[in-house]
């Protein structure tokens, strides 16, 4: 779907798991020291990407994980910075391969239970994507 027709700026991103220790799923949270946030890892689409296509490629961009899909999660709705009207969609990912490594966008990434990843989440909005899913 694309923002020009819909209006809103159009964004994808995951919940990106992985088994931790006791059998209990992590997921990993990121940094932004731009805007001094912890959120989920997301962006824009692009082009004719799909929001799919999206979401993989802004995991990997800002996490350095290559991970692959397992069910939307949903999607959140608010104003950006700038007061224009966005939706990000969801989806739960495994981890396949790669590392974090701090780039520009994001400087911390931390592997975290869901209720651990909601305490420390900036937006009421990531914590209910969190809070409400049965993560793999």
């Amino acid at each position: 779907m694309s923002a020009l027709l819909t209006g809103h700026i159009q964004a994808a991103g995951g919940v990106v798991c992985r088994p931790g220790p006791g059998g209990l799923t992590e997921l990993a949270i990121v940094h932004r020291p731009e805007q001094d946030d912890w959120t989920l890892p997301k962006g824009k689409v692009d082009g004719d990407e799909s929001a799919e296509q999206a979401a993989l490629r802004e995991v990997w961009e800002e996490t350095g994980l290559r991970c692959e899909l397992v069910k939307p999660l949903g999607c959140t709705a608010y104003k950006d910075r700038r007061g224009r009207d966005k939706v990000v969609l969801y989806w739960s990912m495994l981890v396949r391969e790669g590392r974090f490594l701090a780039n520009r966008e994001v400087d911390q990434l931390r592997w975290l239970t869901q209720e651990e990843a909601a305490a420390l989440l900036s937006y009421p909005v990531d914590r209910a994507i969190v809070l409400t899913q049965s993560l793999p």
